[in-house]
């Protein structure tokens, strides 16, 4: 057997033994963040922890640096939850951290203002974001501890003043290491539920480590990315959290909450007790102005003597009879002397008067008038006079009367 044991051996060996440590295997390390740097691929976290006499290095690896809640920066003081281990291969004693937090007043306040100015800058603070309350919620969704005081003021206060509203509870742990994971399990099951028309997120009061759970950075977003509004009342009225700022409505306790979210039945029944006494008052009012109109009526004259109102009517209207006979007989007379005019004229444009006077038309076979001049020998055409007719044949035509150019006709024979 060898005298000497190899490097790897020997960090193995010490590695084992530190891992048997059990003071070693679940660790809260309160000290100082130096050099902190957080690689770009594999989004693991380095840095030395340190106080004023000693440092250790330390590593977060990215499945627990991505649940953060907070920037981890140089000069914080912080608690590191995990275990201290050997990394056999460079054989150096490092901290394994699991979960980490602001530590000190100073500490927890530079991780709150830098989140507070991140999310900013992002715009999940602005106000134009943020959505008004339904006036009368059907239901409203409660993200709370199941055994708390901040649920039992909630559901007591909301029964005394609008008992129409159901409430759906999705039970979360509020505090410790697991309250992350359970607000924003709590959160999502509720926004994915049909049923809730506002998202409460409440607890009740505690000490700044016992709320800081509420400035989580992934809170704050899953809040911000509800479809529904959510109203924050986490803690007292001197309590600000992240999540106080990325909500629709800032409540300073669950009971102010819970009156914010929902009407008083009281006041309700008094503004329908108003409204529907102004209903009256108006129903009279116009009773009133009616009445009097009718009044008036009753004492106008044609209602007080409608025989002598019927005479009028009566006597106007013979006088319309009247009138619209006197204009039905000069439309007529008139009518009937532009009609008689209007023969007269055909009268004497007849041809048959010329007729009567021993004058005779002549006319082809379709009755049509023939004039002498176009005439041949051989024509048939009927010869008709004022009282009689005949047909005829053309024997002989010529120009001008008859026995005229006689002579010239000779000689051209």
């Amino acid at each position: 057997m060898p005298d000497y044991i190899s490097v790897s051996q020997l960090n193995r060996l010490a590695g084992r033994v530190l891992a048997a440590c059990e003071p070693l295997g679940q660790l809260i390390v309160c000290g100082e963040i130096s050099g902190f740097v957080r690689h770009y691929k594999s989004g693991h976290c380095y840095f030395t922890l340190k106080d004023e006499a000693a440092a250790v290095k330390t590593v977060m690896f990215r499945d627990k640096a991505r649940l953060l809640g907070f920037a981890p920066q140089d000069g914080m003081q912080v608690l590191v939850y995990g275990r201290a281990a050997l990394y056999e291969r460079d054989g150096s004693f490092q901290v394994y951290a699991e979960y980490m937090r602001p530590f000190g007043a100073g500490a927890a306040q530079m991780a709150f203002d830098a989140l507070r100015k991140k999310l900013e800058a992002e715009g999940l603070f602005d106000p134009a974001r943020k959505r008004p309350l339904p006036p009368m919620p059907r239901c409203i969704g409660i993200v709370t501890s199941r055994t708390g005081a901040a649920l039992q003021d909630v559901c007591n206060i909301i029964a005394h003043r609008w008992p129409l509203t159901e409430l759906l509870l999705a039970p979360a742990s509020v505090q410790g290491e697991q309250a992350e994971e359970s607000i924003l399990a709590a959160i999502r099951a509720l926004d994915a539920d049909p049923r809730p028309d506002v998202l409460l997120i409440t607890r009740g009061g505690g000490s700044r480590e016992d709320l800081w759970v509420f400035n989580s950075e992934r809170i704050a977003r899953a809040a911000a990315a509800c479809c529904r509004p959510v109203v924050s009342a986490v803690g007292h009225e001197i309590d600000t959290t992240i999540l106080d700022y990325v909500a629709d409505l800032r409540a300073p306790t669950p009971s102010a909450a819970a009156e914010l979210c929902v009407p008083d039945r009281a006041d309700v029944l008094r503004a329908l007790s108003a409204m529907r006494q102004n209903f009256t008052n108006s129903i009279q009012s116009l009773y009133k102005i009616w009445y009097n109109h009718t009044l008036e009526l009753a004492q106008a004259p044609p209602l007080r003597e409608p025989a002598s109102l019927l005479a009028q009517r009566a006597g106007r209207l013979d006088a319309l009879r009247a009138a619209l006979q006197t204009a039905a007989a000069g439309r007529s007379a008139y009518a009937a002397q532009r009609l008689q005019n209007a023969a007269a004229l055909a009268a004497t444009l007849s041809p048959y008067n010329v007729l009567a006077r021993g004058y005779a038309m002549v006319t082809d076979g379709t009755g049509a008038p023939r004039a002498v001049e176009g005439l041949r020998p051989g024509d048939a055409v009927t010869v008709q006079s004022g009282r009689a007719w005949a047909d005829c044949t053309v024997q002989a035509a010529g120009r001008g009367r008859k026995g005229e150019n006689a002579d010239e006709q000779a000689k051209d024979l």
